[in-house]
């Protein structure tokens, strides 16, 4: 039994029920607790966080080293609660890290806990830390998931203190588009809390434990997108003040003070970002609070990514040089190295150099010497003067040899001038959601080092054969002339140049709407266009993306973008 994986065909063939996205409300859309400011780390340890018993099962007998399906060995056990636990294993058929959730077959939750895992399992999102297994073998019901060990939880990111309005604004909205993605295919979390929201070493945000937290610990809900939505709020919240929006500590927080009731973030803490700051309150507004200047609350995550889309963006900060020390001399440059110094760290007195030839025979030597220099700056002359005059004919020659019967001389090559980008997109015209990370679609003409917008990952160099690439349009502002555009990659990748008709100066909303020009591969790509290209939209089109070796996954990943005349 150990075949029935979480792949879509396994599925349709091992279950004749119903499809499993429909099942969602049933088994996977499960909601968060009624008193949320009570759902911490402490209750769990005590066997409070669901509102089913576990009934008579108890947790296996399981130890470090222990193997499931001959394939998966256990390692340490990091939860152990409610008669299920929750390990960190070894895949020693891939040799790599896995997250494993085990429980007994006979527990009265192990039915909904595999319901769950599969529903997620075929979600594939990529902002989603991914289910890879769920099986039921002899006695035992396990949920195996990624292990992402380059990743930070928001926890340990609060605990060094509130983040950066940069940073939480790219946390709010990475995390509110994925839980809408999520909710369209009928599918919620009802426990996003600080533990589950993950920070990869790439800035990019991910969500653990979509359904199986909350079929683990038996929570469900009526109002799965309302609870979600208060969830994301309740995390830019603690986020901007590092305090929990209610009474009750939780997660490392402190609540805040008893009997004020939920008071905006800014009113908490200083300087927080006023557009930020009304965000949260509106997402929480659903437990009876105002929302600043009397608009409307986010009762679903469509809702708040549509608020989050009316607000400015908010830009990354500036970096910060630190100016060099000032100079000092070292004793090597001194003349005391080698020499230890009588009082060290007081610097000693040049010695003073010896005076200058004064004899019958130094007066000489000045003669001669200066003979010589002179002799030198006639020769050297005569020479400057001979090359100058050669040079002169030459120049008259070719002036003569380029002039035409007419007179006319031929006209200077053009130099090559930068283009300024005016704007970016991303274009993904056959993906399932017409988008590749537009969040970060800047860093591609932004001049900040070391950064770069990447793709979502494929299992292969050809897009999984979903699809024939993903790229970037640039906007030039108006129709201008494009002698070459250069772009920077992370790794070797295969790149096409299509551009918009010059004519109309209109953007095409479909790839036969680009002309392909040029194209290339590798890690710095420059593509000239064959003749002469005035267009005012430019389509940088990726067709082969690498293997990243951070990830080892196949995404693309653009550093920059140049254009010039």
């Amino acid at each position: 039994m150990a075949d029935r994986s979480t792949a879509a065909v396994d599925v349709a063939a091992n279950s004749g029920d119903e499809p499993l996205a429909a099942q969602a409300d049933e088994s996977t859309a499960d909601g968060a607790a009624q008193n949320r400011e009570r759902d911490t780390e402490n209750d769990e340890a005590q066997g409070s966080g669901g509102t089913e018993s576990p009934g008579k099962a108890s947790p296996p007998e399981l130890h470090s080293g222990h193997k499931l399906a001959r394939r998966y060995r256990l390692e340490e056990c990091v939860t152990r609660l409610d008669g299920f636990s929750s390990w960190r294993a070894v895949d020693e058929k891939l040799r790599r890290a896995v997250g494993v959730h085990i429980l007994p077959a006979d527990h009265s939750r192990a039915r909904s806990v595999l319901a769950a895992a599969r529903s997620s399992a075929l979600l594939g999102d990529p902002r989603f830390v991914q289910v890879l297994d769920a099986v039921e073998e002899n006695d035992l019901v396990y949920v195996v998931h990624e292990w992402l060990p380059d990743a930070t939880e928001l926890t340990s990111l609060l605990a060094a203190g509130p983040l950066e309005p940069h940073d939480a604004y790219q946390m709010v909205s990475q995390i509110a588009s994925a839980m809408a993605a999520a909710h369209r295919e009928g599918l919620a979390h009802l426990r996003l809390t600080p533990g589950t929201i993950l920070r990869s070493s790439s800035g990019q945000w991910r969500v653990r434990g979509l359904a199986v937290n909350a079929a683990l610990r038996g929570i469900t809900s009526d109002a799965p997108q309302r609870t979600d939505t208060e969830a994301i709020g309740a995390l830019l919240y603690a986020s901007l003040t590092q305090r929990w929006p209610y009474e009750n500590d939780a997660y490392g927080l402190s609540g805040l003070p008893k009997g004020v009731g939920l008071i905006p973030p800014d009113q908490v803490r200083a300087g927080v970002h006023r557009g930020l700051s009304e965000l949260a309150m509106r997402a929480l507004a659903n437990d009876g609070a105002t929302a600043s200047r009397h608009e409307s609350a986010c009762t679903t995550p469509e809702e708040l990514v549509k608020a989050i889309g009316e607000m400015p963006r908010i830009r990354p900060p500036e970096p910060v040089f630190t100016a060099p020390p000032d100079y000092q001399r070292t004793t090597y440059q001194q003349g005391s190295y080698g020499r230890q110094a009588p009082n060290p760290g007081v610097t000693q007195p040049l010695p003073t150099p010896p005076p200058p030839l004064q004899s019958r025979t130094g007066k000489a030597l000045k003669w001669a010497v200066s003979a010589l220099l002179i002799a030198a700056l006639g020769l050297g002359s005569w020479q400057l003067a001979d090359a100058l005059m050669d040079r002169s004919s030459k120049s008259a020659d070719t002036d003569q040899t380029q002039t035409t019967d007419d007179g006319d001389k031929s006209p200077a090559k053009p130099v090559s001038k930068p283009v300024a980008i005016e704007g970016a997109h991303d274009f993904d015209p056959f993906g399932s959601d017409g988008s590749e990370n537009p969040d970060e679609i800047d860093k591609v003409y932004d001049t900040a080092p070391g950064t770069y917008w990447e793709t979502s990952y494929y299992t292969s160099s050809d897009f999984g054969r979903l699809k024939s690439g993903v790229g970037v349009v640039l906007d030039l502002g108006n129709v201008q002339q494009v002698g070459k555009v250069t772009v920077t990659f992370v790794g070797n990748t295969s790149v096409e140049l299509r551009a918009a008709s010059g004519d109309t100066g209109t953007e095409p909303t479909s790839l036969d709407g680009y002309n392909k020009v040029a194209e290339g591969s590798g890690a710095s790509v420059t593509l000239k266009p064959g003749k002469t290209l005035k267009s005012r939209y430019l389509l940088v089109w990726l067709t082969d993306l690498p293997k990243q070796a951070d990830d080892g996954k196949f995404r693309g990943r653009i550093v920059d973008v140049k254009v010039s005349s």
